[in-house]
């Protein structure tokens, strides 16, 4: 009988993107973070869905406000505390909502990565660093159990690393299957010089960050394949040193699904998961 009632709940999927529409202008990051939860949630499974608060999204219009029982956690990085501000919108059209990841600090700048003048902004390995910390810990707070990670974009790219390493003794965590999206989406040159030392003040060695030596954008996916279960190319153009790496990895790997009517294929790449948890359950 438990193992029945395990089987009838709803599987839960939690996404971690990058940029959503309409909070973002559309992209082929933002319309697809857009759509896919809200078929997959029409579907029957239980959906969080979490972007950053960039200094760009206009609160007002969108109707954006703080969830104070969530706000109030620090962030620690390189040793300084951050606070973490948790705000929510409505999709209402989509009966979807939407949770961001706001700091006074790191997403005020009306731009989502580069200064008014254009240069990429300096602080944006910290701003990636509190970004993907603080969804974990806001889904920690929730008490929310996800069967299924799904991130979208390089400003994720940490996750699958925190979630293996960081968080792998916690309850929430321990049988989640993380899913890596490489999207064409880039900067240039390096996201930091310094990002490796930042992430070893935590519980990390130097060969869990070896990869973001020199953190290239070819080297912030390769890093988070490494450490995700399964992995989706999202747009067709990705590069091709990154799309052998993937092949190269042998885990599960969903090809570029085109850009309409992809949504079945997202469901049937995600239900082989689902099942191997389902199968997990009934054996305990």
């Amino acid at each position: 009988m438990h193992s029945e009632l395990n089987l009838m709940e709803k599987k839960k999927i939690l996404y971690i993107s990058q940029e959503i529409s309409p909070f973002l202008p559309k992209t082929e990051i933002s319309t697809t973070a857009r759509k896919l939860p809200q078929v997959i949630q029409e579907n029957g499974k239980e959906i969080r869905v979490f972007m950053p608060r960039f200094g760009v999204i206009n609160e007002r219009r969108h109707q954006l406000h703080e969830v104070i029982r969530l706000s109030g956690l620090n962030i620690c990085i390189d040793d300084q505390d951050h606070p973490l501000i948790i705000k929510v919108a409505s999709v209402s059209a989509a009966r979807m909502q939407v949770y961001f990841i706001d700091n006074d600090e790191y997403f005020l700048n009306k731009h989502m990565f580069n200064n008014e003048d254009g240069s990429f902004m300096s602080n944006n390995d910290e701003r990636m660093i509190f970004y993907c910390k603080g969804v974990i810990e806001t889904v920690r707070k929730l008490g929310w159990k996800p069967d299924v990670i799904h991130c979208q974009g390089w400003f994720t790219s940490l996750v699958p690393m925190y979630i293996k390493k960081l968080y792998a003794g916690d309850p929430l965590f321990e049988d989640v299957k993380v899913i890596y999206s490489v999207f064409d989406n880039t900067y240039d040159g390096v996201l930091s010089t310094t990002i490796t030392d930042k992430l070893l003040f935590e519980n990390l060695e130097e060969k869990d960050v070896a990869m973001l030596q020199e953190s290239n954008i070819n080297n912030l996916h390769k890093h988070a394949i490494d450490y995700a279960d399964a992995v989706v190319q999202a747009s067709a153009g990705i590069e091709k040193e990154v799309l052998d790496y993937i092949k190269t990895s042998e885990k599960p790997f969903m090809e570029y699904p085109g850009a309409e009517d992809y949504i079945d294929a997202y469901q049937d790449f995600y239900e082989q998961f689902i099942e191997e948890e389902e199968v997990a359950t009934i054996e305990k």
